[in-house]
């Protein structure tokens, strides 16, 4: 099992949508996935948090909001979790956020993350 834990942000119930199915490929992949969502449920098993926890060795943060979603997350991400990572998955591309990250040393990666795991370049 891989120690680089991941942050789904914007899991959902909702098996139709691509932040479901990244949570369970990371699952499937061997990833430690802490899922991050507006909506009770769980997928695989690991429920969806409700709430901005703080979690240590974060590697990742994979973004499944629209840029105006992402605003309230700014400081958890920038200044509690820290990650090494951010992926923007499509649709969350946002020019504002990718500024602030790479300002404080946090790779950033506009990229499809199920494409990624799915090709090794997770």
């Amino acid at each position: 099992m891989s120690e680089k834990k991941t942050i789904v942000l914007g899991a959902s119930p909702n098996k139709n949508r691509f932040s479901n199915k990244a949570v369970k490929s990371l699952i499937r992949y061997g990833y430690p996935v802490i899922p991050i969502g507006k909506h009770q449920g769980d997928i695989l098993g690991e429920t969806i948090r409700l709430e901005k926890e703080l979690h240590n060795n974060v590697h990742t943060v994979t973004l499944y909001l629209n840029p105006l979603n992402q605003e309230e997350y700014y400081h958890y991400i920038l200044k509690e979790i820290v990650p090494k990572r951010v992926i923007f998955n499509p649709g969350a591309e946002n020019e504002e956020f990718i500024t602030k990250l790479i300002a404080e040393g946090i790779h950033v990666d506009t990229a499809c993350t199920l494409i990624m795991l799915n090709t090794g370049k997770y």
